[in-house]
């Protein structure tokens, strides 16, 4: 089949590599000629493990351009998955979205369907088609595809999903979507098929719902720190429950990225557009943001006055297997300690450069986790890289000025920190014992 893929961010490239792999010839489109330069030279932007390899292997089967009019007149079914950025009142911009459907639609000379893989506020796709209906010579109809996808794992979610939602109007649109979908669907998982307006939804619900479970254990890990329990025990003992699933019941310093932050925002502002003061999505994003402060508050606790001190950040991105930084907890840190006073030293494998750029103050970027240390009266666990988790505790606690770790993600086991003579401090993890 013959695809077309507006838009090579995250969402568009993943999708288009994947159906390449199954067989299919892909027509990819973006506006920035930088890009289109990068993938037509085999590379690919941003990092995703696994994914240039898996590009490189189906180079054959991609074209990239940067006109929309070269992708519609060779595709069946075109797939729009550019920007939704969020506005200021947490709603989503569907500029990007409608200027591409205004080429779709003066563009095409037969039937053709657009699939909505963008994340999308609900109702977008019935907006879509009534746009269509006015503005395209010939019919036109609107799927909506939501994409499911965990950066860092993006591959193995695409290839082999828990489900594939699909919202439609006809069996014809059902039909195609079920060919396009069925070879990524060998381990009997579902696809889902509703109307359009369900779909959007279920987007939403799923990673707002997901957001919320993440602040309801940061909220227990401060409480747990409060009155001396262990947050990992009673994780334990709440989550053999068999009605509650334990993934992402893990305490931190908050959730960032792209999906979770944008999606429950732009949620709420949906709600009070229907005048529904969605209650728990508010706590959620509430209970995040206070969460990217506890360890810089933490620290100024131990410290006292942070002017003059040389901190050491190890993570930079939002998560492991990722070089996003968006709503990164680290940046609202370095932002913090420098405004403090403190001078910021940070290392992450992979994320460094995109955090220099987005990190509104200076801070030193380092080579290695070690470097990062050196000198510093304190550290921070910002992301839970793997390389982290089994440092050398004898050079570590010899290279730091101060050795004090604040462990935002609980990698190290808090006994074996103490042995070494290392001060530390985890999330919800100061039992008494």
């Amino acid at each position: 089949m013959n695809i077309g893929v507006i838009g090579t961010g995250y969402v568009g490239l993943v999708a288009s590599v994947c159906f390449a792999d199954a067989g299919h010839q892909l027509f990819c489109v973006d506006s920035d000629p930088e890009k289109i330069s990068l993938l037509q030279n085999g590379k690919v932007p941003f990092y995703e493990p696994g994914l240039e390899d898996l590009f490189r292997l189906n180079l054959k089967r991609m074209a990239f351009f940067s006109s929309v009019k070269e992708a519609v007149t060779k595709a069946d079914v075109v797939f729009v998955a550019v920007g939704t950025p969020e506005l200021p009142d947490g709603s989503a911009d569907m500029s990007f979205t409608f200027n591409v459907l205004k080429e779709i639609c003066k563009t095409a000379t037969e039937p053709k369907y657009i699939v909505l893989k963008s994340t999308v506020p609900i109702g977008t796709a019935q907006q879509v088609q009534s746009f269509c209906s006015d503005h395209s010579k010939v019919r036109i109809e609107v799927i909506s595809n939501p994409e499911f996808l965990r950066q860092g794992a993006a591959l193995e979610d695409f290839l082999k999903p828990d489900r594939v939602v699909i919202g439609h109007q006809s069996e014809e649109a059902k039909k195609l979507m079920t060919e396009l979908y069925q070879p990524f669907l060998k381990n009997g998982n579902p696809i889902i098929f509703m109307d359009n307006t369900s779909a959007e939804m279920t987007k939403y619900a799923a990673n707002s719902f997901l957001a919320m479970k993440i602040g309801f254990i940061n909220e227990l890990a401060l409480l747990s720190d409060k009155l001396g329990a262990d947050i990992d025990r009673v994780r334990e003992g709440f989550t053999s429950d068999n009605r509650i699933n334990p993934a992402f019941f893990y305490p931190g310093i908050g959730y960032g990225g792209s999906c979770f932050p944008k999606d429950v925002r732009a949620l709420i502002q949906i709600g009070k557009k229907q005048d529904l003061n969605l209650l728990l999505l508010n706590a959620a994003d509430d209970v995040n943001e206070r969460q990217k402060t506890i360890l810089t508050s933490r620290l100024k606790e131990n410290l006292g006055s942070l002017k003059g001190k040389t901190i050491a950040l190890w993570g930079l991105a939002f998560k492991p297997r990722t070089d996003d930084v968006r709503r990164a907890p680290s940046l609202k840190m370095i932002e913090d300690l420098v405004s403090n006073g403190a001078t910021v030293k940070a290392y992450d494998p992979v994320a460094t450069d995109n955090a220099t750029i987005s990190c509104p103050v200076e801070f030193t970027a380092c080579a290695s986790a070690m470097e990062a240390a050196t000198g510093a009266d304190a550290l921070l666990i910002v992301t839970e890289w793997t390389e982290f988790k089994t440092p050398n505790l004898n050079e570590l606690k010899k290279v730091m000025n101060h050795p004090l770790i604040f462990d935002g993600r609980n990698i190290f086991d808090p006994a074996k920190i103490s042995k070494a003579g290392i001060e530390y401090y985890g999330i919800g993890r100061q039992a008494r014992i």
